[in-house]
């Protein structure tokens, strides 16, 4: 994911760059970009939004409570990381289109508010990412190796472990570590969700104007 990692940063440098001189790039382009900018944000902001409502509050709770524990952290290991640079990217282009359609230095004191919670979003999946993610990851790989010596990971739910490690140092040393490492992660990720969701608050009734635009362009 090399070259993902990099684009992801060459958007979040572009994005600063565009919220802070937006002439950089003449007045004429300014002009014909709107609409495009408008549809930009709106198509990966409600990306971003929807795969944080799901992956957070329905798939991965159905997951944990269907699956076999080993099997269901085997799958989160490999579906955060894409989740998380979905949503990083959808956040980064639309934080640049945002911050280029409402310049700082004349945007509206709601405007920045909104400009703002897409950027904490953005630094809150970034964090998780980078930071919580991998460490969680060889958390979770590390406790697997216990358990499985300890024949328990197979079954649904946490009972085999919480009473195994009753007995087991190790494995109670290692649920308290993860416990933390995890809950750091999950926080930020609600966070992150949290400021997607306070984005949309003051402006909707615009996305809802930028909705019916959009579906009249398309019928016409």
């Amino acid at each position: 994911m090399g070259w993902l990692s990099r684009f992801v940063a060459a958007v979040a440098f572009l994005a600063i760059g565009v919220i802070f001189s937006p002439e950089t790039f003449g007045s004429n382009s300014i002009a014909q970009l709107p609409t495009y900018l408008k549809l930009a944000h709106l198509l990966s902001f409600s990306t971003a939004f929807g795969a944080a409502l799901w992956v957070t509050f329905i798939g991965g709770i159905i997951m944990f409570k269907n699956l076999p524990r080993h099997q269901f952290g085997n799958l989160q290991s490999k579906m955060f990381p894409a989740y998380f640079w979905l949503v990083g990217v959808c956040c980064a282009i639309s934080v640049a289109s945002f911050g280029y359609l409402h310049p700082w230095k004349s945007a509206s004191p709601s405007e920045k508010y909104q400009l703002g919670f897409l950027l904490s979003s953005l630094a809150f999946n970034l964090t998780n990412l980078f930071v919580f993610t991998p460490m969680t990851i060889e958390m979770m790989r590390q406790r697997h190796k216990v358990e499985r010596e300890e024949n328990i990971g197979n079954e649904i739910g946490w009972s085999k472990n919480q009473e195994v490690a009753k007995a087991n140092p190790k494995l109670a040393a290692m649920n308290k570590k993860f416990g933390m490492i995890h809950g750091f992660s999950s926080l930020a990720n609600i966070m992150s969700f949290g400021s997607l969701a306070m984005h949309s608050c003051p402006s909707t009734q615009h996305n809802a104007s930028k909705c019916r635009h959009f579906i009249s362009l398309w019928k016409e």
